[in-house]
């Protein structure tokens, strides 16, 4: 049985989701390096009998996602915490991924004169990095909302399709058997 209009019902449903997400992690400003963005995709597997979707993106999406509590304060939708991580990116590495986000956005220090001091994207970084341990990251629900929107519309329109996929079958089975 070929499963052509729940194959495209499901290619409609991950699309979607997908072009929702991107459009969310641009509106809100979430979208930096594009890495995350460009790494948002699906995968679609369609069987005789069966059928799955699973959907990709880079690890710290699920972060950004469903956000990170600090050890201090913060929350996250899924309990997850830096106290309890072991495999999240160094210290060190996440210090100087912010300078390279400080430097673009051109956040710099002041000195004690109120002058912008030069140079100190790596202090930056380090504040910003330390800062993010302490207090989390907050959940942006970027693919979370989408997919929940869309799911909701899902199985009657899964229904359908997989209804006219059974029913092309059973007509070219008669038509067939027929002859």
């Amino acid at each position: 049985m070929d499963l052509k209009e729940t194959k495209e019902s499901l290619n409609k449903f991950a699309k979607y989701v997908v072009q929702q997400s991107r459009s969310n992690l641009t509106k809100n400003k979430k979208n930096y390096s594009k890495e995350l963005y460009n790494s948002l995709g699906s995968e679609i597997d369609v069987g005789a009998n069966s059928f799955s979707l699973d959907f990709v993106m880079e690890k710290y999406g699920i972060f950004q996602d469903r956000g990170v509590k600090g050890t201090e304060s913060g929350r996250s939708l899924d309990n997850f915490s830096y106290k309890q991580s072991s495999n999240l990116k160094g210290f060190e590495a996440a210090t100087g991924t912010f300078a390279k986000w400080a430097k673009f956005r051109n956040i710099r220090l002041r000195n004690a004169k109120g002058q912008f001091a030069k140079g100190n994207y790596k202090s930056i970084g380090f504040i910003i990095a330390n800062s993010i341990k302490k207090k989390g990251i907050k959940p942006s629900l970027f693919f979370t909302k989408p997919f929940e929107k869309a799911f909701h519309n899902l199985p009657n329109e899964l229904v359908e399709a997989y209804g006219l996929d059974v029913e092309q079958f059973l007509q070219y089975t008669i038509d067939k058997n027929g002859k």
